[in-house]
């Protein structure tokens, strides 16, 4: 007699999930789920747009274009590398043009294929073809990519003097830049930009926030990590250049102060009138520069103490990823405020609280006790112990 046989099944190697595909990398982000497949056209992957898909727990990322471009070594290549999200780069126009969004695929040895299910007899069929980028080929092309800096850096140069010769205005002597109703003259003043460690770094300042009262400054989506923390902004900066980076009418309203940061020569009007509709009449700043950086130029105009920054980028590799047009303007910006700008990971180290009741009682009880033990060895504290000792015998039956 044959005995029954349980049914072949096979796995099939790589990584399955379903296609998201959008060429703009800040479109395509909202529409993530976890265990997508990203799909998407960005040279040159950043660190914050990295990050971002980690955040949002892709199975892997699909790009149209070159992970490293070559010109300068950007930081999202090895964010997903830590993550351990695979990675496809190099796949063309026409290979975005064969992965439909919403669709089943899998990634095996730089291919995109149909997912054909655990018991499909070829894999599925082959929609787009690449490379597959493992640690040893990032950090070849990432060394080749480092020295070409000279080259970016003589760019950079000539980007700020440009920048500075239109914007010196704004930049030197602050005109332009709108006084908010908050009071900022000689405080302290938290500036909380969008960055990939934005969350850990609000966690660090939670106790200063708490004792010191800053004035908080949140920069678009920023005010919704802010109001996680369960503090309320009290000036949101947003972007009319960024219309999905604009918070929710909630979080404006909860504001004291809205600023709108317009390019020169645009209105904003779409944003300001859906602002208007809101009840909410925003300030305006014209500028250039990003809206992060326009948010350091108005604590810096309002005169404030100190400016801490949160979710902001420090080091040159990390300014060279950013290779946008706001470069010039974030390395401009930051020598405005010179020594005043502190970043957010250096205060838990500058600030260790404030004194609260329970430590003045343990300095009293720690002086109680030495007082005691130094009365203790003279004679008449001797003698009051003797007194002490008689007193409690004859209480004793």
């Amino acid at each position: 007699m044959r005995l029954p046989t349980r049914p072949q099944t096979s796995v099939l190697p790589g990584v399955a999930g379903t296609a998201r595909v959008e060429r703009r990398a800040r479109v395509l982000l909202p529409r993530l789920r976890p265990g997508d497949i990203a799909v998407l056209e960005h040279p040159a992957l950043d660190r914050a747009t990295a990050q971002r898909l980690v955040d949002a727990q892709v199975a892997a990322v699909v790009n149209v274009a070159p992970m490293v471009s070559g010109r300068y070594p950007n930081l999202g290549p090895e964010v997903l590398l830590r993550a351990g999200v695979p990675m496809v780069d190099g796949v063309g126009s026409e290979g975005l043009a064969a992965l439909t969004d919403g669709r089943r695929v899998r990634l095996h040895a730089g291919t995109v294929l149909e997912d054909a299910g655990h018991d499909g007899a070829d894999g599925g069929r082959v929609l787009a073809s690449g490379r597959a980028l493992d640690a040893d080929t990032v950090e070849a092309e990432l060394a080749r990519a480092r020295q070409g800096l000279a080259t970016q850096l003589e760019t950079f140069t000539h980007n700020s003097a440009a920048f500075l010769q239109r914007e010196q205005d704004l930049l030197l002597h602050g005109v332009g830049v709108p006084v908010p109703a908050t009071r900022i003259a000689g405080r302290t003043v938290v500036v909380v930009a969008d960055g990939p460690e934005v969350e850990a770094e609000l966690t660090l300042l939670r106790p200063y926030l708490r004792e010191q009262e800053p004035v908080v400054v949140a920069v678009g989506r920023s005010v919704d990590t802010v109001r996680g923390i369960g503090r309320r902004p009290d000036v949101v900066v947003v972007d009319a250049a960024v219309p999905d980076g604009v918070p929710t009418a909630a979080a404006l309203k909860a504001a004291r102060d809205v600023v709108v940061r317009t390019g020169r020569g645009t209105s904003g009007k779409e944003l300001v009138e859906s602002l208007d509709r809101l009840g909410i009449r925003p300030l305006r700043i014209e500028t250039d520069a990003t809206a992060e950086d326009a948010a350091l130029l108005l604590a810096d105009a309002g005169d404030a103490a100190v400016v801490i920054g949160v979710g902001m980028h420090a080091t040159l590799e990390e300014f060279l990823d950013r290779e946008r047009s706001g470069l010039a303007s974030t390395y401009l910006t930051r020598l405005k405020l010179g020594a005043r700008l502190v970043d957010a990971a250096a205060v838990p180290f500058l600030y260790s609280g404030r004194v609260r009741p329970h430590h003045l009682l343990l300095v009293m009880v720690a002086g109680l006790v030495a007082l005691a033990a130094a009365v203790g060895v003279t004679p008449v504290g001797q003698g009051w112990a003797d007194q002490l000792s008689e007193t409690l015998q004859g209480l004793l039956p």
